[in-house]
């Protein structure tokens, strides 16, 4: 039999149990894909809604803060995409505003009050690294 390790966050999933999602509640993805059914096609505020489950899925610690978040109407899709409106108007060159993803990325997460994301090759604190990984 295999012995696998575990990181800290396993054992304590194992110990404690996954935790419950109740019949009623919904998914962070759920909750983004509610608020862009409200958008009228492919806005600012929908692609805002994008870039968020992309960070979910990357970081499900973010995907537990932007899911308490998006409770409070002022920290819906809409208001983070005025968030990233207001950096692109702030920086414009002539009529011309832009803002590229990177940007994008450092506002929301200042937004939500999320941090960095982690860089390539770099392992959580107290998390074991499977050398087979890099063969």
């Amino acid at each position: 039999m295999r012995r696998y390790d575990y990181s800290p966050v396993c054992e304590l999933i194992i110990a404690r149990g996954a935790p419950e999602i109740k019949e009623n509640e919904m998914t962070v993805f759920e909750k983004i894909e509610a608020l862009q059914a409200k958008e009228n096609g492919r806005t600012d505020a929908w692609m805002v809604g994008e870039q968020l489950k992309d960070i979910c899925r990357a970081e499900p610690g973010s995907a537990e803060l932007i899911d308490k978040d998006l409770d409070v109407k002022e920290m819906d899709l809409r208001a983070a995409a005025g968030k990233i409106k207001a950096y692109a108007d702030g920086h414009k060159t002539g009529s011309f505003a832009c803002v590229t993803p990177m940007e994008a990325d450092r506002i929301l997460r200042e937004f939500y009050g999320l941090n960095g994301p982690m860089k390539r090759g770099e392992a959580a604190r107290g998390s074991v690294i499977d050398l087979a990984d890099f063969l």
